[in-house]
């Protein structure tokens, strides 16, 4: 199950993601979303677990969570669309 954690602080890395979810069991990945200029997070990214009743509890005792003073959130990752273009071609 893939799920979706917003509103992290600038200090976070995949590591300390990993941590807060490894009590609800087996993590596939974890993944903070860096800024490729500054290198501290943007906020927010994601976390793989192995099974959705896993999950669905890393969800239900995370979402809304203060850490440092900021309330976190946790939700199931929609999937990623395509980016559609105008279909029209630049020369």
């Amino acid at each position: 199950m893939n799920i979706y954690v917003s509103n992290l602080l600038s200090y976070f890395k995949d590591e300390d993601l990993h941590s807060l979810f490894a009590p609800f069991g087996n993590i596939v990945s974890s993944k903070v979303i860096m800024d490729r200029y500054t290198g501290t997070s943007r906020g927010f990214g994601f976390v793989e677990m192995s099974t959705a009743p896993e999950g669905q509890e890393a969800i239900k005792q995370l979402d809304g969570k203060v850490i440092d003073g900021r309330a976190i959130g946790v939700s199931v990752a929609k999937e990623r669309s395509e980016k559609s273009g105008s279909g029209r071609s630049f020369r």
